[in-house]
């Protein structure tokens, strides 16, 4: 194996590291956060750092083939719509009441919706 492969692989593992910490941290969050808003902003951080993390480690470990241009359109799918989905989600939480946690000190919305 030449120096090059094995630095690849390693570049590769490092990016699965990330990937693996931020699921970890994510769902970490999502038991210990408070209310639904900080809940769901700690599970936007699995969707699209955490899952692209781990793409870009599958691309760099087969490179350009079969299997690493779907791990690029997956990651810029994964990009493209867990921010706006996460949004949408949150908008309608607070559209239909869901409140928020006792130590949230501004609702920039609540003004808006009542």
């Amino acid at each position: 194996m030449s120096i090059l492969a094995t630095a690849i692989d390693a570049i590769s593992m490092f990016f699965f590291l990330i990937g693996l910490a931020f699921v970890f941290l994510g769902m970490i969050g999502l038991l210990r956060l408070p209310d639904v808003y900080n809940r769901l902003h700690a599970t936007t951080k699995i969707g699209t750092v955490g899952a692209l993390a781990v793409m870009i480690g599958i691309v760099l470990k087969v490179g350009l083939s079969a299997m690493g241009l779907k791990a690029i359109t997956v990651g810029l799918f994964l990009l493209l719509t867990a921010p706006i989905a996460a949004h949408m989600i949150a908008r309608a939480a607070h559209r239909h009441g869901v409140g928020l946690c006792e130590e949230s000190i501004m609702d920039d919305y609540g003004k808006t919706y009542k």
